[in-house]
């Protein structure tokens, strides 16, 4: 990590208050659109971490606000003195008050930050102030595991504000490279990977598929194996070249909590989900799809999970960037590949 004009608190401690840091935040992944996913710790002059807070959802307490309240409650706030934050202090006024704010009505002095705010509306103000303030600000090293995995949380999020949200691409496959389940069956996976695939769903805001994966599965779409963020309304977007979305199953759909959105390509589709505030969308769809998909290069991770002749799955990761979200995920391998470094399609 790089060192400020002062350091008072072991570099150790200061790791393993963003792992802390990182980890709340990780189990809000999903719940905070369109605001991106932030995590804060707590620290007193010695390194203890006195509380952890992760942004919950759009419209309630951000990290910092909601670990410092924490400390109020435990009556540990006049020890507080150092903040770790994944994200950059916001320094705006939005739906909640700036964060830089709540962190200079406190004892706090030393702020260690993930990453910078990619929103270039508010890029650079949060730290700015905090350091005007008089405040000892650190940012964690570019090339640290720190800013490595605060990176990935906000993936989603800087993909949204560059124009079209973060895609996901889970594509199952049997023995022989098909996507058919056998006959009375709707899936060929193991119990561990259709736990992943829900922790997938509950880490995304949206479901992207096609027009004939609703008519040949009429599938649910909904967070079962896993437990979902309690309220949690995500869309559900059909590619429809016409107006065949069957009535039934949008009723369904939306019965579910859905929100239903259909589109004529994939870059309308895009488009339509930016506008819905999604940031993260994971594609869950046939073979039709997914070549369009290869195509347009709409994609920026590509999970396959191949079945295996002694009945387990072989889980892999293609990704565009090694900061890809689906690093944070439970279940996913260590080893993610990077597509500039592949030599075949995604789905090989």
């Amino acid at each position: 990590m790089q060192q400020g004009t002062t350091q008072q608190v072991d570099p150790d401690a200061i790791a393993l208050a963003y792992q802390a840091a990182i980890a709340e935040a990780v189990r809000r992944v999903g719940a905070t659109a369109p605001n991106p996913p932030v995590g804060c710790a707590i620290l007193d002059a010695q390194g203890h971490i006195l509380a952890v807070a992760a942004h919950h959802r759009a419209g309630e307490p951000h990290a910092e606000a909601l670990a410092l309240r924490r400390c109020e409650a435990a009556g540990v706030l006049a020890r507080a003195a150092t903040a770790v934050v994944t994200l950059e202090p916001c320094n705006h006024v939005g739906r909640t008050p700036p964060c830089t704010g709540a962190i200079l009505a406190s004892p706090i002095r030393t702020v260690w930050i993930g990453v910078r705010d990619p929103n270039p509306r508010v890029a650079g103000g949060g730290a700015g102030r905090l350091r005007d303030a008089g405040l000892d600000v650190h940012m964690a090293a570019p090339d640290s595991p720190q800013a490595r995995d605060c990176l990935a949380l906000i993936a989603p999020f800087a993909s949204a504000l560059r124009g079209r949200p973060w895609v996901t691409v889970k594509q199952a496959l049997d023995f022989d490279g098909g996507m058919i389940p056998p006959p009375g069956a709707r899936t060929f996976t193991s119990p561990s990977s259709l736990q992943l695939a829900h922790r997938l769903r509950r880490a995304t805001d949206a479901i992207v598929t096609g027009l004939g994966t609703i008519i040949a599965d009429a599938p649910e779409f909904t967070v079962r194996h896993v437990a979902d963020h309690p309220e949690r309304r995500r869309v559900i977007a059909v590619l429809d070249r016409g107006d065949g979305l069957p009535a039934a199953w949008r009723r369904q759909a939306e019965a579910r909590g859905f929100r239903l959105r259909t589109a004529p390509d994939l870059p309308a589709l895009m488009q339509g989900l930016r506008d819905d505030g999604v940031l993260w969308a994971m594609v869950e769809a046939g073979p039709r799809l997914l070549a369009s998909l290869r195509r347009t290069d709409l994609w920026d991770d590509w999970l396959t999970i191949r079945r295996q002749p002694d009945a387990g799955d072989l889980v892999s990761v293609r990704a565009r960037t090694a900061t890809t979200p689906l690093r944070l995920i439970d279940g996913i391998p260590s080893e993610i590949t990077l597509e500039q470094e592949a030599t075949c399609s995604p789905a090989s």
